[in-house]
């Protein structure tokens, strides 16, 4: 790896980690500069999700007033969460290689129809935040194992179905329900590297790096992110995400 290209990784990792703690969907950038630097399709995945998991922990650290009072309704999303990520981990491993490659683009594609729908799921959040809901209740909790699930596979943008899944089942302050987000995502995130730990390839110079970076990244994005211009994270997230499709379906 050329000095060049472990900087371009890094920096990927902090852009990744401010925009999971902010928005959810680092995994667009991340995911295609390690594509663009020859590492096979899955290797990248499982590589980039151990990478994220610090800037997870980051993010969540800088969220902890808004957390303070969700423990009870935070633990049985955070089983379902995990639960999740654990299956979507195994049905990445189980199945081969090839078949990543061509589920992939579709999930690029669905997020980044996320990406650009953002606005309007969030002026729906806003319409229904006025019945009030403590808990998610059974269809919530089932939406955040099938988020976990998601995210365990690949996970661009579980942080935006996340978002819609909280903010549709439980009455609350977006900033509440965003940080709620980012440990759930962050779980999910962190089974799921625990199973390509024990039994999958991963790069590891790469995975530190963004390790390193998204830890920055989320410090950052918990702090500060809110200021930055949504619009034009937006197009970034849409250009990237579109040169990853491309360079899927080339291959």
């Amino acid at each position: 790896m050329s000095p060049l290209q472990a900087a371009a990784i890094f920096a990927a990792g902090v852009v990744a980690g401010a925009i999971n703690t902010v928005v959810g969907s680092g995994t667009l950038f991340t995911f295609p500069v390690l594509l663009a630097f020859g590492y096979p399709p899955v290797v990248a995945n499982v590589s980039n999700t151990v990478g994220l998991v610090p800037g997870s922990v980051a993010g969540a650290v800088g969220y902890r007033r808004e957390l303070a009072g969700q423990r009870r309704r935070a633990l049985p999303l955070a089983a379902a969460s995990a639960l999740g990520g654990v299956i979507g981990a195994i049905l990445l491993l189980s199945l081969p290689a090839s078949a990543f490659k061509a589920i992939v683009p579709a999930f690029i594609a669905v997020a980044l129809a996320l990406v650009v729908l953002q606005p309007r799921l969030s002026r729906a959040l806003d319409a229904r935040r006025s019945e009030p809901r403590e808990r998610a209740g059974p269809f919530g909790t089932a939406a955040v194992l099938a988020s976990g699930i998601y995210g365990g596979y690949f996970g661009a943008a579980q942080g935006i179905l996340l978002l819609a899944i909280l903010g549709l089942s439980l009455d609350d302050e977006l900033q509440r329900i965003n940080a709620l987000k980012v440990v759930l995502a962050g779980l999910v995130n962190l089974v799921a590297g625990i199973v390509f730990v024990c039994v999958a390839h991963i790069a590891w110079l790469p995975a530190l790096l963004i390790a390193v970076g998204s830890t920055i990244g989320g410090a950052l994005g918990a702090r500060g992110g809110r200021r930055l211009p949504p619009t034009a994270l937006r197009a970034v997230i849409v250009v990237v995400g579109v040169i990853a499709i491309v360079r899927l379906l080339a291959d």
